[in-house]
């Protein structure tokens, strides 16, 4: 019988430290969450979507009580240069059956639903209270926490407190990531009327758009911009490597690619008559597994975006479905160490081995190498953008004169980034995914 004042502690209440909570409070674990924001989501940015699959083996029945936006059902990509966008709609009925689909939600109501369930499963919160370091006993394992003048122990200590993991740095000794392996997330969030948002993006009622844009959005930098319809606001962001962002050659800021992507032609009309609402900052880890600290250590897990779960590749971004299932596994491995006694890193390996055999690490490490490929994939953002326009010009433009042969609009389009270079974009592409 352990004298620990809780089973467990979770550092963080997003996605995976509340799922965490509620599956080892539901276990019948006495656990404690430690949320340094005011409330859960109070802190937490992102584009704002989930895709359903992982939800589903924690909440069965998410739909009919979750805070969810809309469901996705229209996926667009764009190319954007300067003074022209080329956009790829593309739509299925597979996208809507259930498991497969994804959803727009706000943060904000989002991970309170989460925090509640948890709270409903018998976890305790505390919210507006940092958590300063991991606190060890004379062996060296993690046995509690220390917040402020508190002390506070437990069996467990699971940290998800999101990207900017000081814990994991300061008390595990895990290497802070590079400026090109971390990115910063921008967003606002816009306010428009339902009818209006689904005549802009042609939806049936209802259902959402997610759009995905490269190019001119970051001025041909390394990143890309976001945009999620809600049921009546839309989520509008940019994503630049901190690299770029803070490096000495990007001649305009970040905040300042945001306002010139709202103005763009391809953006401008969406966000029309629409009232700014909210406006929020946020690191996002770019790196991929390859700067995964260890998931695991004597009275310790890692989850979620501390355990850097995320992957960005290009037409797809993805973090939450991680959280969500590493918060379930992390809860539910923590309590079978709990209830054999042995919690230990070789107590809590069980953990790693859920990971492996789920999709979150057999994703990661399957796109293991894309991360540095897009770091030096610069003509995606500064040289197809424009390549596709040029061919399309060529397509649509008509001003009298005599038409040339296809071939040779293609050809001469292609020169800007040489045919060379395509292939050799085109093996990398391959290679990387």
């Amino acid at each position: 019988m352990s004298d620990a004042d809780f089973d467990i502690i979770v550092v963080g209440s997003g996605c995976a430290g509340a799922v965490a909570a509620y599956v080892a409070a539901s276990a019948g674990k006495s656990v404690l969450v430690v949320e340094r924001g005011n409330f859960a989501g109070a802190k937490n940015m992102t584009g704002g979507r989930i895709y359903s699959h992982a939800l589903k083996l924690v909440f069965p029945n998410f739909e009919e009580e979750a805070p969810l936006e809309r469901r996705i059902t229209h996926e667009r990509i764009s190319l954007m240069s300067d003074d022209a966008n080329f956009t790829i709609d593309f739509s299925s009925k597979a996208m809507k059956q259930e498991g497969r689909d994804s959803y727009s939600v706000l943060r904000g109501p989002f991970d309170q639903w989460l925090a509640g369930k948890a709270e409903e499963a018998g976890a305790e919160f505390i919210y507006g209270i940092a958590v300063e370091s991991l606190v060890k006993d004379d062996a060296g394992k993690i046995c509690g926490v220390r917040a402020g003048e508190d002390e506070i122990t437990s069996q467990v200590v699971i940290v998800a407190e999101g990207t900017n993991t000081l814990l994991s740095e300061r008390c595990l000794g895990n290497a802070r990531p590079a400026p090109c392996q971390m990115a910063v997330g921008i967003k606002e969030v816009f306010e428009l009327p339902a009818g209006v948002i689904e005549d802009r993006f042609l939806l049936p009622e209802g259902e959402g758009a997610a759009m995905l844009f490269v190019g001119d959005c970051t001025h041909g930098k390394v990143g890309g911009g976001f945009l999620y319809t809600n049921r009546d606001s839309i989520s509008l962001g940019l994503v630049a490597t901190i690299s770029t962002a803070a490096g000495g050659g990007n001649d305009t800021p970040v905040y300042q690619m945001l306002e010139d992507f709202k103005g763009h032609p391809a953006v401008a009309p969406i966000i029309r008559g629409a009232k700014m609402v909210e406006h929020s900052g946020h690191m996002v880890p770019e790196g991929g597994i390859n700067i995964m600290p260890p998931l695991v250590g004597d009275g310790v897990l890692l989850a979620g975006e501390s355990a850097m779960m995320c992957i960005d590749l290009g037409y797809q971004v993805r973090g939450m479905d991680y959280a969500v299932a590493a918060g379930m596994h992390a809860g539910r491995e923590a309590a079978r160490a709990i209830d054999a006694g042995d919690t230990s890193a070789e107590g809590l390996s069980s953990y790693v081995a859920a990971l492996e055999a789920s999709f979150v690490l057999r994703d990661l490490r399957q796109y293991r190498k894309v991360p540095a490929f897009m770091e030096g994939f610069t003509r995606m953002f500064d040289g197809y953008p424009q390549t596709v326009r040029d061919l399309m010009n060529g397509m649509f433009v008509v001003d009298g004169e005599p038409m040339p042969p296809m071939k040779k609009q293609v050809t001469g389009a292609l020169k800007s980034v040489g045919v060379m270079n395509l292939v050799k974009d085109a093996r990398g592409v391959m290679k990387a995914l």
